[in-house]
């Protein structure tokens, strides 16, 4: 199978959809990769390390896409990039469709098969491909946010960890998850006061179990919520449906409940946030204000470390790229995981989360 790599053109985003290693192994097993020249740049990788494993370097995106079989990104296809896909191409990469119906039929009227990698799943129950992004995401989330709390940029002048004699920074971690986990991870290690919100029992117990007195755990209701918000200095959205739209949990007018100069980090701005007044922002403009709170609502957060991010991503997707370019569309047959990540084939929706969050987003 030919595999083509272009460039990613999100704003600000510096990831890869295959480094160098994993167009090793492709080749090695006798496929071909394309790869765009400079689609390394972002994290210092030089065409020619492209070529010394064996890829073949192109000047344009246009070529990428008109030579391939398989189309491998990292981030969901733009308009311009998706019109020039076909019937007869793969397209495997991050898509989160129950928040963006252009690109969805979009996709559909392309004909392709487009696998998704946040909804493929495995024996745990857990979704493999989304797991990487979300631990760097998490982890930012406290960096991005700790940052946000700053008074030059609108927050309530807080320093995250406090100094002696000071109080520390009250953080709510709404969800967890991996994202969560990484988060609260983040910010006791920064000193920050914590407590995670989940719905599952068993979960914040096992939390509880792992980081013992570090962090404080409740059941996530709309009142107890609604109570925590008012004296946080800094809460991170961490919740997830797979495929399908994040709820909302924290409306506008609980916006006035909280302190001056509080922040809201959403994380699930890729599934359409999980707060009210969310809406996607990018790392050129990744802030804004409403009613004097701080959001931070980058829709591709791990973008800003994209060497960490690229190499993190790679080890979790090549088993599955593997797998499609040696058996193509096939392999979805013989691996429910992977089967799962469909979420666009013949040119229809097909996955059920998406086809119910944007008939919810059409009704709405």
């Amino acid at each position: 199978m030919l595999v083509g790599v272009p460039k990613e053109i999100k704003t600000r985003e510096f990831r890869v959809g295959l480094v160098p290693s994993s167009v090793s192994e492709l080749v090695h097993r006798g496929h071909e990769v394309v790869v765009e020249s400079k689609a390394g740049a972002g994290i210092g990788v030089s065409d020619e390390q492209y070529r010394m494993v064996g890829a073949e370097i192109v000047e344009s995106a246009t070529q990428v896409f008109a030579k391939a079989d398989m189309i491998v990104k990292v981030k969901e296809p733009q308009p311009n990039e998706w019109v020039q896909l076909s019937a007869k191409q793969i397209l495997f990469t991050y898509l989160h469709l129950a928040a963006d119906a252009p690109q969805a039929h979009g996709l559909a009227k392309s004909g392709c098969t487009a696998i998704a990698y946040e909804t493929i799943t495995d024996d745990a129950g857990g979704l493999p491909l989304l797991a990487p992004m979300s631990e760097v995401a998490g982890r930012l989330a406290v960096i991005e946010g700790a940052s946000s709390l700053k008074a030059n940029v609108g927050g309530r002048g807080v320093l995250i960890s406090g100094v002696p004699g000071t109080a520390s920074a009250e953080v709510l971690v709404v969800g967890g998850g991996v994202v969560g986990t990484n988060a609260a991870k983040m910010a006791i290690g920064l000193g920050a006061r914590v407590t995670v919100f989940d719905r599952s029992v068993p979960r914040l117990r096992y939390l509880s179990d792992i980081f013992g007195n570090s962090i404080s755990t409740r059941y996530s209701s709309k009142a107890s919520l609604a109570e925590a918000v008012k004296t946080a200095d800094l809460v991170i959205g961490a919740v997830l449906i797979p495929g399908a739209a994040a709820p909302k949990l924290i409306s506008r007018e609980q916006l006035a409940t909280m302190q001056p100069g509080s922040v809201l980090v959403d994380v699930a701005i890729d599934q359409g946030g999980c707060f009210e007044t969310s809406r996607a922002t990018t790392h050129d403009n990744p802030t804004y204000i409403v009613d004097n709170i701080v959001h931070y609502c980058v829709a591709n957060m791990p973008g800003s470390v994209p060497r960490t991010s690229s190499e993190a991503l790679n080890n979790a997707t090549l088993p599955h790229v593997l797998a499609l370019a040696d058996k193509g569309v096939a392999a979805l047959k013989e691996d429910t995981h992977l089967a799962n990540g469909l979420n666009v084939s013949g040119g229809k929706i097909v996955h059920q989360a998406v086809i119910d969050a944007l008939r919810e987003k059409s009704e709405a």
